[in-house]
């Protein structure tokens, strides 16, 4: 194993995130389709012959819209299946990791998906006595795969 599977995770994590709200945009289109309306000549009810108009919800691009939004929901399905099974890899990985420290940033960097200052903030109330920065957070970890090439290929 190595540090791809936790870029593939975060990456993963980023596509799931990119599908769902373009199943949300096809939800808000679905829920309110655009009215169109346009007039035309024929002949009335009552026999007259004159300007008719005419209302309601494009049916060919309304249907293509429901049949994406099946196929999102398909892909979607898929990459959560795939997604778990990273998440299993990405947490054997970080279990290889020796300090318990360094276990614990990685998992709240890759795995929670904080950033530097969101682990400093975490690290700092679960250790009240130890300091930490935004700066140490990358340091540490960012040396981690300097001091064993072995585990970031």
């Amino acid at each position: 194993m190595d540090k791809n599977i936790l870029v593939q995770y975060c990456d993963m994590k980023k596509e799931i995130k990119d599908i769902r709200d373009r199943i949300r945009k096809l939800d808000k289109f679905l829920e309110n389709p655009p009215v169109v309306s346009d007039t035309v000549r024929g002949s009335r009810k009552d026999g007259t012959i004159g300007p008719i108009k005419i209302t309601g919800i494009p049916e060919p691009a309304y249907a293509r819209k429901i049949k994406l939004r099946g196929r999102y929901q398909q892909i979607l399905e898929k990459k959560e299946e795939e997604l778990l099974e990273l998440t299993c890899q990405a947490e054997e990985y970080i279990q290889t990791i020796p300090k318990s420290e360094l276990r614990i940033m990685f998992r709240l960097y890759y795995i929670d998906g904080c950033n530097y200052l969101g682990v400093a903030r975490r690290m700092s109330s679960m250790f009240p006595k130890r300091r930490y920065t935004e700066e140490g957070v990358k340091k540490k970890i960012l040396r981690f795969f300097e001091k064993c090439p072995a585990m970031s290929r």
